[in-house]
């Protein structure tokens, strides 16, 4: 018996573009969310769903349930829906009669159409949208004329979608992968506004480009993957060292660091090539960090499984964290036949002064720790942060990607520096809010290993320096306890007392705030990099810590 397949609704088409764009484009959402700031938007479609939309902090949330008391309801049928993604044509003749309705303020609907504006034009460039509302269109073809519609009048078919089919037509799906490593993952230009006749200019140009960002790092971090793998030497003793380095990089991280350095490479019009070996070197180095991180903190688990030195034990864990920093510290030397002595140099300098970083940032949280002390001001938090994680998760391989491609002046690496600190801080303060209230599967360490670990959050900081006086004897009796006495109860009466006090609210709201500044220091500092690929992966980046769902 035939399976039915359930409808998809505009509501749902709807739901799966905003997720798939926090994802691959989130400079997207938040551009659109900025217009959309405080408004309640209520969407009505033909087919009987409905949505409600609003903008949290630089997100879009998505609820597929009708919005009982909206500052703007859109309705629509399906001419509006073919209308909505290709925004063929200037607004006044988008509202086509007894096809659209809209209702609010003059600012709000205003704010809206904005908002949709920024969506439509800028995320339709990107295959995965085309594809999505392919899939969409192809379950009713007759709503839409056909996939390749014949030349005829314009009002033979009012509702044809033919700006999606001049794009599928331009890039089609049997096309040949580019070359270059990150090629072909940006829309290389602003899409012009496209009738499937004529382009129109109702609207200015916008110079800014898009990258799909999941594409991207999924190919940065193969190819790094892959230089890792050539790095690694084939020779004993194997399955006490060789084969154990390969037990974190196996894990697929995320591939930001990764990225970031391949990404700041193009963006100085360097080739990517170039500046694979060094985002290989610093894979090495995060992976030898977090072995011997783990010991340190006695975690149980990474990325969903257990730490080297529980499988392993503590001798062999710590040999291959030693083993990983000194191969990565000859994968940045070995660039001296193909970057040459200068560039080469530079990369070992930029090396150096993230280790220290790291080590200092690390001896911070240790003495805290040791010392049972939890701060009171959260700028020790950012210090300590910057200089343990920041630095080696994003200053430094944007400014070794720049080393690759050529840039040695230190007044221009330096221009990532505060934009990417302020970036760091707030990715690290989301994955301390992940490891409270994310899902295992997705965060990959063990549930509150952070509270079993004593981690000096900002979360903890907030609750110490708010708890009630008679509250902290109990909060600190259980804090100092060491790990192994720790049990998971523990850990649940922690986190009991810091949702009493707003403590993780206060957390995502400090790091949705960092994220905004971080990202104005972005555009401000960084506007002397053309608009280029590469810069378009680096903008995506710094747009994905506002995107995460907490």
């Amino acid at each position: 018996m035939t399976e039915t397949v359930p409808a998809f609704s505009g509501a749902r088409l709807l739901d799966e573009t905003v997720a798939a764009l926090s994802d691959r484009a989130p400079a997207i959402l938040a551009a659109a969310a900025d217009q959309l700031r405080g408004i309640r938007l209520g969407l009505h479609f033909n087919d009987g769903s409905h949505a409600t939309l609003t903008a949290r902090h630089s997100r879009i949330v998505v609820d597929r349930d009708r919005c009982p008391d909206p500052d703007v309801e859109v309705a629509f049928d399906n001419r509006a829906m073919n209308l909505l993604f290709d925004l063929q044509r200037p607004p006044v003749d988008q509202v086509l009669p007894d096809s659209l309705d809209v209702r609010g303020s003059r600012d709000d609907a205003l704010a809206v159409w904005r908002a949709f504006t920024l969506l439509s034009q800028r995320a339709a460039g990107l295959r995965s949208m085309q594809e999505l509302w392919g899939a969409y269109r192809e379950q009713a073809p007759q709503l839409w004329g056909s996939a390749t519609p014949a030349a005829r009048e314009p009002a033979a078919d009012p509702v044809d979608w033919t700006a999606l089919d001049f794009l599928a037509r331009r890039s089609p799906e049997d096309a040949p992968a580019p070359p270059a490593l990150v090629g072909g993952t940006t829309v290389t230009a602003p899409r012009l506004l496209w009738d499937g006749r004529t382009s129109t200019d109702w609207s200015l140009e916008d110079t800014v480009q898009d990258a799909d960002l999941m594409e991207t790092m999924l190919r940065c971090r193969a190819r790094t993957n892959e230089e890792i793998e050539r790095l690694l030497p084939d020779r004993e003793p194997r399955a006490e060292l060789y084969d154990l380095m390969r037990s974190y990089p196996a894990r697929q991280g995320k591939g930001l660091r990764p990225t970031l350095t391949i990404a700041a490479c193009a963006a100085f019009g360097g080739r990517p090539d170039d500046a694979v070996r060094a985002a290989a070197a610093l894979e090495l180095f995060h992976n030898g960090f977090l072995v011997h991180d783990d010991i340190a903190d006695e975690s149980t688990h990474r990325r969903g499984l257990p730490t080297l030195h529980e499988e392993h034990g503590l001798g062999l864990a710590v040999n291959v964290g030693d083993g990983m920093n000194l191969l990565a510290v000859d994968a940045f030397l070995s660039n001296l036949e193909t970057l040459g002595l200068v560039r080469t140099l530079g990369l070992i300098h930029e090396a150096v002064h993230m280790c220290r970083e790291s080590i200092e940032g690390q001896a911070m949280e240790l003495g805290w720790i040791r010392h049972e002390v939890v701060p009171e001001a959260d700028d020790a938090y950012f210090t300590m942060s910057t200089k343990k994680t920041g630095w080696y998760t994003c200053i430094s391989p944007c400014r070794i990607g720049a080393v690759c491609a050529g840039v040695t002046d230190p007044a221009v690496l330096s221009r990532f520096d505060e934009a990417f600190r302020l970036i760091g801080i707030a990715f690290q303060i989301q994955d301390d809010i992940l490891n409270l209230v994310g899902e295992e599967a997705l965060y990959g360490k063990e549930p509150l290993g952070d509270l079993l670990e004593g981690k000096r959050t900002v979360m903890l900081i907030h609750l110490f320096r708010t708890a009630y006086a008679h509250e902290r004897p109990r909060l600190l009796d259980v804090l100092r306890q060491r790990r192994t006495d720790k049990t998971q109860q523990h850990a649940e009466e922690l986190l009991a007392a810091m949702r009493r006090h707003g403590s993780i609210e206060y957390a995502t709201d400090l790091a949705d705030r960092l994220a905004a500044e971080g990202i104005a220091r972005f555009e401000e500092d960084l506007r002397f990099i053309p608009e280029n690929e590469g810069k378009a992966v680096l903008r995506q980046i710094a747009h994905y810590v506002t995107s995460r769902p907490l």
